[in-house]
This record gives structure tokens, C-alpha cells and sequence, in this order.
């Protein structure tokens, strides 16, 4: 390919790049909105914490799945079945994230819907590169 082809696709890359993080920022804050009204109602009838930080999570996972497969990665014909455990396992790891974080800022005497909103960040960035760069990188 010449110079000049390789320079129109790094010029398309970066902008599709963009609209998939934006698409997966919105995927997101379905996703957290599903997840955090699901932990706020397991908080308040007295689940411990780090139990309803878990339920709210596992609800969130559902319904990224499937605004991910549908509208971020684009996926064409569905996942695999090896995206769908990749795609597991790092939920696992945002979830263990989630869990730790929460159950640690709670020790510290923060509400836990408070460290359940500070572990948004590092949960949120970690799982979108490995979904990203690991489970839905085109090959």
C-alpha cells in the first residue's frame, strides 16, 4: 500500500476509534445506571456491601452484553463463543475491581454508594481496554 493509502486509513482510524469509545461510554452509562439502581435496592433492604456491589455488577454485565455486541463492537453475526467468556472473564476482573474497592473504602468509613461511584473510574477504563484491545479486536 502506499504512503499515501496508509495515511487515509490512520486519517479514518482515529475518529472510528472515538465514536467507539463514545458508543461504549453510552453502552456504559446504561449499563452503570442498571447496575447502580440494582445495588442502591440491595444496599437499602441491608444486603452488606460488597454483596450488593456484586448483584448491582452482574445486572450491569447483562445489559452491556448486549448493547456491546448490538452497537459498540459491531460484531457482524453475533460473538464468539470465545468472546463470550473473554468478555466474562473481564467482567470478572471489573467486578473483583468493584468488589475490592468497595469493601475497602467501606472499611475506611465511606458510604457505600460512594465508594461504589469511586470504583467506577478504574473498573470502567480497565475493562474497556481489554474489551477493546483483547475481546473485540479485529484480527
Amino acid at each position: 500500500m502506499s504512503g499515501t493509502g496508509v495515511d487515509r486509513l490512520r486519517a479514518l482510524a482515529a475518529p472510528i476509534a472515538r465514536l467507539t469509545f463514545a458508543r461504549y461510554m453510552l453502552a456504559s452509562i446504561c449499563a452503570l445506571s442498571g447496575d447502580f439502581i440494582l445495588f442502591l435496592m440491595l444496599d437499602r433492604i441491608g444486603m452488606p456491601p460488597v454483596a450488593a456491589a456484586s448483584g448491582g455488577y452482574a445486572a450491569g454485565l447483562l445489559i452491556h452484553w448486549v448493547i456491546s455486541v448490538r452497537f459498540v463492537f459491531n460484531t457482524g453475526t453475533g460473538a464468539s463463543h470465545g468472546q463470550r467468556l473473554a468478555f466474562i472473564a473481564s467482567a470478572l476482573l471489573g467486578m473483583g475491581m468493584t468488589m475490592a474497592m468497595v469493601g475497602g473504602l467501606t472499611l475506611l468509613g465511606i458510604a457505600a454508594p460512594i465508594a461504589k461511584l469511586l470504583s467506577v473510574p478504574a473498573s470502567f477504563l480497565t475493562v474497556y481496554a481489554i474489551r477493546k484491545y483483547g475481546v473485540f479486536a479485529r484480527t
